[in-house]
Protein backbone atom coordinates (compact mmCIF):
# COMPACT_ATOMS: atom_id res chain seq x y z
CA UNK A 1 0.00 0.00 0.00
CA UNK A 2 1.33 3.65 -1.09
CA UNK A 3 1.10 6.30 1.64
CA UNK A 4 -0.35 9.34 0.34
CA UNK A 5 1.26 12.39 -0.17
CA UNK A 6 1.90 14.75 3.42
CA UNK A 7 1.11 17.93 3.33
CA UNK A 8 4.26 20.18 2.97
CA UNK A 9 3.26 23.95 3.38
CA UNK A 10 6.46 25.34 3.09
CA UNK A 11 7.08 23.45 -0.75
CA UNK A 12 3.28 24.48 -1.78
CA UNK A 13 3.48 28.13 -0.31
CA UNK A 14 4.75 29.88 -3.60
CA UNK A 15 2.41 27.89 -5.79
CA UNK A 16 -0.53 29.17 -3.43
CA UNK A 17 1.00 32.99 -4.00
CA UNK A 18 1.17 32.13 -7.60
CA UNK A 19 -2.22 31.97 -7.71
CA UNK A 20 -3.91 34.63 -5.55
CA UNK A 21 -1.04 36.77 -8.22
CA UNK A 22 -2.94 35.40 -11.24
CA UNK A 23 -6.32 36.24 -10.01
CA UNK A 24 -6.00 39.85 -8.94
CA UNK A 25 -3.75 40.36 -12.14
CA UNK A 26 -7.09 38.78 -14.16
CA UNK A 27 -9.09 40.95 -13.27
CA UNK A 28 -6.84 44.38 -13.05
CA UNK A 29 -8.29 45.77 -16.26
CA UNK A 30 -11.61 45.81 -15.15
CA UNK A 31 -10.75 47.96 -12.48
CA UNK A 32 -12.42 50.89 -11.95
CA UNK A 33 -14.98 49.91 -15.25
CA UNK A 34 -18.72 49.34 -13.20
CA UNK A 35 -18.58 45.65 -13.78
CA UNK A 36 -19.17 43.55 -10.87
CA UNK A 37 -19.30 40.51 -12.70
CA UNK A 38 -16.98 40.67 -15.66
CA UNK A 39 -14.44 41.44 -13.17
CA UNK A 40 -15.23 38.56 -10.77
CA UNK A 41 -15.16 35.91 -13.64
CA UNK A 42 -12.01 37.13 -15.06
CA UNK A 43 -10.72 36.37 -11.45
CA UNK A 44 -12.29 33.25 -11.11
CA UNK A 45 -10.93 31.87 -14.64
CA UNK A 46 -7.26 32.90 -13.48
CA UNK A 47 -7.50 31.20 -10.07
CA UNK A 48 -8.92 27.77 -11.54
CA UNK A 49 -6.46 27.85 -14.16
CA UNK A 50 -3.50 27.95 -11.56
CA UNK A 51 -5.14 25.94 -9.34
CA UNK A 52 -5.13 23.33 -11.67
CA UNK A 53 -1.03 23.55 -12.10
CA UNK A 54 -0.36 22.66 -8.75
CA UNK A 55 0.57 19.04 -7.15
CA UNK A 56 -2.37 18.57 -5.48
CA UNK A 57 -6.04 17.05 -4.77
CA UNK A 58 -7.60 19.86 -3.80
CA UNK A 59 -11.41 20.00 -2.93
CA UNK A 60 -13.20 23.89 -2.85
CA UNK A 61 -14.71 23.87 0.87
CA UNK A 62 -15.32 27.91 0.91
CA UNK A 63 -16.15 28.92 -2.51
CA UNK A 64 -18.44 30.81 -4.69
CA UNK A 65 -21.87 28.48 -4.22
CA UNK A 66 -22.71 24.98 -5.07
CA UNK A 67 -22.50 23.20 -8.32
CA UNK A 68 -24.94 24.56 -10.15
CA UNK A 69 -23.76 27.95 -10.04
CA UNK A 70 -20.80 26.96 -11.89
CA UNK A 71 -18.36 28.40 -13.83
CA UNK A 72 -17.77 30.00 -9.70
CA UNK A 73 -15.37 27.80 -7.81
CA UNK A 74 -18.28 25.75 -6.56
CA UNK A 75 -18.03 23.97 -2.83
CA UNK A 76 -17.44 20.55 -3.90
CA UNK A 77 -15.18 21.29 -6.96
CA UNK A 78 -11.71 19.49 -7.09
CA UNK A 79 -8.64 21.07 -8.48
CA UNK A 80 -5.29 20.54 -8.80
CA UNK A 81 -3.84 18.01 -10.99
CA UNK A 82 -4.40 15.27 -8.37
CA UNK A 83 -0.47 14.44 -8.18
CA UNK A 84 0.02 15.42 -4.03
CA UNK A 85 -1.11 15.47 -1.13
CA UNK A 86 -5.31 15.95 -0.77
CA UNK A 87 -6.13 19.28 0.60
CA UNK A 88 -8.70 21.74 1.47
CA UNK A 89 -9.28 25.04 -0.44
CA UNK A 90 -10.77 27.97 0.93
CA UNK A 91 -10.82 30.98 -1.68
CA UNK A 92 -12.50 34.11 -2.68
CA UNK A 93 -11.21 35.00 -6.28
CA UNK A 94 -12.06 38.58 -5.78
CA UNK A 95 -13.10 39.61 -2.62
CA UNK A 96 -14.45 42.90 -2.59
CA UNK A 97 -16.06 42.69 -6.43
CA UNK A 98 -17.87 46.04 -5.38
CA UNK A 99 -15.08 47.78 -4.77
CA UNK A 100 -13.02 46.27 -7.99
CA UNK A 101 -15.65 47.97 -10.33
CA UNK A 102 -15.72 51.19 -8.20
CA UNK A 103 -11.79 51.45 -7.76
CA UNK A 104 -12.57 51.64 -3.88
CA UNK A 105 -10.24 50.47 -1.23
CA UNK A 106 -9.13 47.44 0.00
CA UNK A 107 -10.17 44.79 -2.55
CA UNK A 108 -8.49 41.15 -2.43
CA UNK A 109 -7.52 38.05 -3.97
CA UNK A 110 -8.12 35.77 -1.51
CA UNK A 111 -7.25 31.70 -1.00
CA UNK A 112 -6.31 29.61 2.23
CA UNK A 113 -5.22 26.04 1.92
CA UNK A 114 -4.56 22.98 4.54
CA UNK A 115 -4.34 19.21 5.15
CA UNK A 116 -7.65 17.67 3.99
CA UNK A 117 -10.89 18.03 6.44
CA UNK A 118 -8.86 20.80 8.23
CA UNK A 119 -11.25 23.78 7.64
CA UNK A 120 -14.93 24.07 8.28
CA UNK A 121 -17.43 23.54 5.81
CA UNK A 122 -19.42 26.35 6.60
CA UNK A 123 -22.27 27.08 4.90
CA UNK A 124 -23.59 30.02 2.91
CA UNK A 125 -25.42 32.07 5.68
CA UNK A 126 -24.40 34.39 7.88
CA UNK A 127 -22.01 34.18 10.48
CA UNK A 128 -22.22 36.89 13.67
CA UNK A 129 -18.01 37.44 14.34
CA UNK A 130 -15.84 39.28 16.46
CA UNK A 131 -12.08 39.63 15.86
CA UNK A 132 -8.71 41.22 17.74
CA UNK A 133 -5.52 40.49 17.35
CA UNK A 134 -2.61 39.46 18.72
CA UNK A 135 -1.41 39.76 22.48
CA UNK A 136 -4.44 39.21 24.47
CA UNK A 137 -5.37 36.60 26.54
CA UNK A 138 -7.92 34.24 25.38
CA UNK A 139 -11.40 35.43 25.45
CA UNK A 140 -10.75 38.69 26.24
CA UNK A 141 -13.78 39.97 24.39
CA UNK A 142 -16.46 36.93 23.72
CA UNK A 143 -19.60 37.44 21.75
CA UNK A 144 -22.02 36.90 24.72
CA UNK A 145 -20.55 40.16 25.81
CA UNK A 146 -22.55 43.62 24.30
CA UNK A 147 -20.57 45.39 21.99
CA UNK A 148 -20.19 48.11 24.74
CA UNK A 149 -18.42 45.64 26.93
CA UNK A 150 -16.56 44.33 24.41
CA UNK A 151 -14.89 47.50 23.77
CA UNK A 152 -14.55 48.77 27.83
CA UNK A 153 -12.67 44.62 28.03
CA UNK A 154 -10.30 45.40 24.80
CA UNK A 155 -9.54 48.95 26.07
CA UNK A 156 -8.85 47.79 29.51
CA UNK A 157 -6.68 44.63 28.52
CA UNK A 158 -4.88 47.43 26.35
CA UNK A 159 -4.06 49.54 29.11
CA UNK A 160 -6.06 52.27 27.25
CA UNK A 161 -8.87 54.26 27.38
CA UNK A 162 -11.78 53.35 25.51
CA UNK A 163 -11.27 56.60 22.82
CA UNK A 164 -8.23 54.88 21.90
CA UNK A 165 -10.03 51.83 20.54
CA UNK A 166 -11.14 51.54 17.23
CA UNK A 167 -13.70 48.71 15.89
CA UNK A 168 -13.97 47.81 12.17
CA UNK A 169 -17.51 47.36 11.23
CA UNK A 170 -19.60 46.33 8.03
CA UNK A 171 -21.71 49.21 7.11
CA UNK A 172 -25.19 47.79 6.71
CA UNK A 173 -28.61 48.60 8.13
CA UNK A 174 -28.37 45.69 10.55
CA UNK A 175 -25.60 47.25 12.06
CA UNK A 176 -27.10 50.17 13.08
CA UNK A 177 -27.86 49.60 16.51
CA UNK A 178 -24.22 48.09 17.19
CA UNK A 179 -22.53 51.39 15.93
CA UNK A 180 -24.44 53.78 18.16
CA UNK A 181 -23.36 51.39 20.81
CA UNK A 182 -19.94 51.24 19.82
CA UNK A 183 -19.91 55.08 19.56
CA UNK A 184 -21.56 55.82 22.92
CA UNK A 185 -18.61 54.38 24.15
CA UNK A 186 -16.53 57.10 23.00
CA UNK A 187 -14.59 54.55 21.04
CA UNK A 188 -14.14 55.61 16.89
CA UNK A 189 -15.47 53.11 14.34
CA UNK A 190 -13.83 52.17 10.68
CA UNK A 191 -17.18 51.30 8.37
CA UNK A 192 -16.00 49.33 5.36
CA UNK A 193 -18.54 49.09 2.53
CA UNK A 194 -17.55 45.34 1.62
CA UNK A 195 -14.86 43.17 2.05
CA UNK A 196 -14.96 41.09 5.89
CA UNK A 197 -11.80 39.33 5.64
CA UNK A 198 -9.98 41.90 5.08
CA UNK A 199 -11.50 44.09 7.81
CA UNK A 200 -10.84 41.07 10.06
CA UNK A 201 -6.77 40.89 8.76
CA UNK A 202 -6.96 44.55 9.70
CA UNK A 203 -7.07 43.89 13.55
CA UNK A 204 -4.05 41.64 13.06
CA UNK A 205 -2.03 45.00 12.54
CA UNK A 206 -3.15 47.39 14.01
CA UNK A 207 -0.11 49.54 13.98
CA UNK A 208 -0.31 49.57 10.50
CA UNK A 209 -4.29 49.60 9.72
CA UNK A 210 -5.38 51.30 13.13
CA UNK A 211 -7.81 48.66 13.63
CA UNK A 212 -8.47 47.07 17.17
CA UNK A 213 -11.02 44.97 16.75
CA UNK A 214 -13.57 43.45 14.46
CA UNK A 215 -17.62 43.22 14.90
CA UNK A 216 -20.42 42.16 13.51
CA UNK A 217 -22.53 39.64 10.72
CA UNK A 218 -21.12 38.51 7.50
CA UNK A 219 -20.57 35.55 5.16
CA UNK A 220 -20.20 32.23 7.23
CA UNK A 221 -17.46 31.23 4.08
CA UNK A 222 -15.72 34.56 4.71
CA UNK A 223 -14.93 33.62 8.58
CA UNK A 224 -13.55 30.70 7.83
CA UNK A 225 -10.98 32.56 5.24
CA UNK A 226 -10.37 34.91 8.38
CA UNK A 227 -10.02 32.63 10.63
CA UNK A 228 -7.13 30.97 8.43
CA UNK A 229 -5.35 34.64 7.74
CA UNK A 230 -5.35 34.88 11.97
CA UNK A 231 -3.98 31.23 12.42
CA UNK A 232 -1.14 32.80 10.44
CA UNK A 233 -0.89 36.56 11.73
CA UNK A 234 -1.73 36.02 15.44
CA UNK A 235 -4.77 36.52 16.90
CA UNK A 236 -8.78 35.34 18.26
CA UNK A 237 -11.64 35.49 15.96
CA UNK A 238 -15.19 34.09 17.03
CA UNK A 239 -18.14 33.38 15.11
CA UNK A 240 -21.77 31.70 15.39
CA UNK A 241 -24.00 30.93 12.84
CA UNK A 242 -27.26 33.09 12.12
CA UNK A 243 -30.08 31.45 10.34
CA UNK A 244 -32.86 33.53 8.81
CA UNK A 245 -34.94 30.35 8.00
CA UNK A 246 -35.48 26.48 7.74
CA UNK A 247 -33.53 26.55 4.39
CA UNK A 248 -30.58 27.76 5.59
CA UNK A 249 -30.79 25.06 8.53
CA UNK A 250 -31.24 22.70 6.02
CA UNK A 251 -28.11 24.07 4.49
CA UNK A 252 -26.10 23.64 7.57
CA UNK A 253 -26.93 20.16 8.34
CA UNK A 254 -25.67 19.06 4.85
CA UNK A 255 -22.49 20.63 5.39
CA UNK A 256 -22.70 18.47 8.62
CA UNK A 257 -23.25 21.03 11.21
CA UNK A 258 -25.85 19.79 14.26
CA UNK A 259 -25.06 22.46 17.10
CA UNK A 260 -26.88 25.58 15.41
CA UNK A 261 -25.66 27.66 18.54
CA UNK A 262 -22.14 26.70 18.49
CA UNK A 263 -19.77 29.35 19.07
CA UNK A 264 -16.52 28.49 17.00
CA UNK A 265 -13.22 29.58 17.61
CA UNK A 266 -9.90 30.25 15.17
CA UNK A 267 -8.98 26.49 15.74
CA UNK A 268 -12.50 25.33 15.54
CA UNK A 269 -12.68 26.86 12.07
CA UNK A 270 -9.33 25.69 10.85
CA UNK A 271 -8.34 22.93 12.83
CA UNK A 272 -4.73 22.52 11.31
CA UNK A 273 -1.72 24.25 9.83
CA UNK A 274 -2.58 26.38 7.18
CA UNK A 275 -1.37 28.72 4.07
CA UNK A 276 -2.80 31.62 3.40
CA UNK A 277 -2.01 33.81 0.40
CA UNK A 278 -3.57 37.03 -0.53
CA UNK A 279 -3.02 39.69 -3.47
CA UNK A 280 -4.16 43.19 -3.50
CA UNK A 281 -6.56 44.44 -6.26
CA UNK A 282 -7.12 47.83 -5.64
CA UNK A 283 -4.62 50.07 -2.62
CA UNK A 284 -5.81 49.40 0.82
CA UNK A 285 -4.00 49.34 4.32
CA UNK A 286 -2.87 45.94 3.96
CA UNK A 287 -2.09 46.09 0.53
CA UNK A 288 -1.03 48.15 -2.81
CA UNK A 289 -2.96 47.20 -5.59
CA UNK A 290 -2.19 46.51 -9.13
CA UNK A 291 0.04 48.51 -10.56
CA UNK A 292 -0.01 49.48 -14.09
CA UNK A 293 2.52 50.90 -16.68
CA UNK A 294 3.69 50.42 -20.22
CA UNK A 295 4.37 46.62 -20.94
CA UNK A 296 4.68 45.55 -17.37
CA UNK A 297 1.73 45.01 -14.33
CA UNK A 298 2.76 44.54 -10.93
CA UNK A 299 1.03 43.04 -7.62
CA UNK A 300 1.80 42.60 -4.24
CA UNK A 301 1.20 39.36 -2.29
CA UNK A 302 1.25 38.65 1.55
CA UNK A 303 2.32 34.72 1.76
CA UNK A 304 1.40 33.34 5.27
CA UNK A 305 2.19 29.94 6.77
CA UNK A 306 0.98 29.09 10.57
CA UNK A 307 3.25 26.30 11.08
CA UNK A 308 6.04 28.96 11.51
CA UNK A 309 3.87 31.84 12.31
CA UNK A 310 6.20 33.38 8.85
CA UNK A 311 4.68 36.69 6.86
CA UNK A 312 6.35 37.38 3.44
CA UNK A 313 5.34 40.12 1.42
CA UNK A 314 6.01 39.61 -2.50
CA UNK A 315 6.51 41.75 -4.97
CA UNK A 316 5.72 40.20 -9.01
CA UNK A 317 6.46 42.55 -11.90
CA UNK A 318 5.17 40.86 -14.66
CA UNK A 319 5.75 41.69 -18.47
CA UNK A 320 2.58 41.81 -20.86
CA UNK A 321 1.79 42.21 -24.06
CA UNK A 322 -0.91 44.60 -25.35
Amino acid sequence: MVDAPEFHDRTLSLGLARVSEAAAIACAPLIGRGDEKAADQAAVDAMRTQLNKLDIAGVVVIGEGERDEAPMLYIGEEVGNGNGPGVDIALDPLEGTTLTAKDMPNALAVIAMGPRGSMLHAPDVYMDKLAVGPGYRPGVVTLDMSPAERVSALAAAKGCSVNDITVCVLERPRHEDTISEIRSTGAAIRLITDGDVAGVMHCAEPNKTGIDMYMGSGGAPEGVLAAAALKCMGGQIFGRLLFRNDDERGRAQKAGITNFDRVYTRDDMVTGDVIFAATGVTDGSLLPGIQREVGFVTAETILMRSKTGSVRHMRYRNPISD
